[in-house]
C-alpha cells in the first residue's frame, strides 16, 4: 500500500531516471507478491478527523508521479504481478509498455470503500478500452484477470510468472538499445494526440520533432545501417 513518504521516494526515483542521461529505459514493478494494493487505508481509517489534508497531500504527490512517468523521455515499461488495485491501476496503465504475469488482476475497489478513483485511471482506462468496460470497472469493481486484460487493451502481453523477470528485462533491453531521441519524441506525439486541437496541429507537431531527430547522429546511423542491410548501433550521443 502506498502513503505519502513512498510516494514522495517514488517521485525523487523517477525524477533521478529522467536526470540520468545513462539511462535509457526504466522498469516499474513491485516487490513481493503484488504490484500494489492501492492507498494505505489503514492511514486513512486512523486519521478520519485530518482526512482531507492526509488524503490529500499523498493524492498531490502520487499524481505528480503518474505525470512524471508520462513527460519522460525515456520509455517506461511496466511489470504487473499479483494485485493491482486502486492507486495501482493508474501507476500500471501508465507505463508505456505493460507486460502482465499470469496472476496479476486489476481491481479499482475504489467506490468499494465508499470514493471515487485517483491515479489517472478514469483518465487512462476510457481511451484504452472504452467507456463502457471502464464504468463496470469503476462501479461494480469487478476484478479484471491478466487475460481479460490483455483482450481488453489494458496491457502489450501476459507471460508466466516464472517467465515474467525475464520478459521484462529482454522488452528494457531492446528499448534500451534504440534511438533514445526518436522514441522519447514517439512517446510525446502520442500522448499529445489524445489532446490535440485538430489534426492539422498535430501534423505540425510531427514535422517539428521528426526535425529535431533528423540532426542527431542517431538519425545518420539509423539511414547508414539501413543501406548497409545491418542493424543499428545508436547510443552514441
Amino acid at each position: 500500500a502506498i502513503n505519502e513518504k513512498m510516494a514522495t521516494q517514488f517521485k525523487d526515483c523517477l525524477q533521478d531516471c529522467a536526470d540520468d542521461q545513462a539511462i535509457r529505459c526504466v522498469i516499474v514493478k513491485g516487490a513481493g507478491r503484488a504490484f500494489m494494493a492501492g492507498g494505505d487505508l489503514k492511514h486513512f481509517y486512523d486519521n478520519l478527523e485530518d482526512i482531507e489534508e492526509v488524503a490529500g497531500s499523498l493524492i498531490e504527490v502520487y499524481h505528480e508521479c503518474i505525470l512524471l512517468m508520462t513527460s519522460m523521455e525515456k520509455p517506461i515499461v511496466t511489470g504487473v504481478h499479483g494485485a493491482v488495485a486502486g492507486g495501482g491501476i493508474g501507476m500500471a496503465l501508465v507505463g508505456d509498455y505493460i507486460i502482465a504475469a499470469d496472476t496479476a488482476q486489476f481491481t479499482m475497489a475504489y467506490t468499494g470503500i465508499g470514493t471515487s478513483p485517483d491515479g489517472g485511471s478514469t483518465y487512462l482506462l476510457p481511451r484504452l478500452i472504452g467507456r463502457r468496460a471502464a464504468l463496470e470497472m469503476s462501479l461494480l469493481n469487478k476484478p479484471v484477470e491478466a487475460e481479460r486484460a490483455l483482450a481488453l487493451g489494458m496491457v502489450n502481453e501476459v507471460v508466466s510468472e516464472s517467465d515474467f523477470e525475464e520478459a521484462l528485462q529482454k522488452t528494457a533491453g531492446r528499448l534500451a538499445s534504440g534511438a533514445a531521441k526518436a522514441m522519447g519524441n514517439a512517446k510525446r506525439l502520442i500522448n499529445e494526440s489524445l489532446e490535440s486541437e485538430s489534426l492539422e496541429a498535430h501534423l505540425a507537431r510531427e514535422k517539428q520533432l521528426f526535425l529535431t531527430c533528423a540532426i542527431t547522429d542517431d538519425f545518420k546511423e539509423g539511414l547508414a545501417a539501413f543501406f548497409e542491410k545491418r542493424k543499428p548501433d545508436f547510443g552514441k550521443e
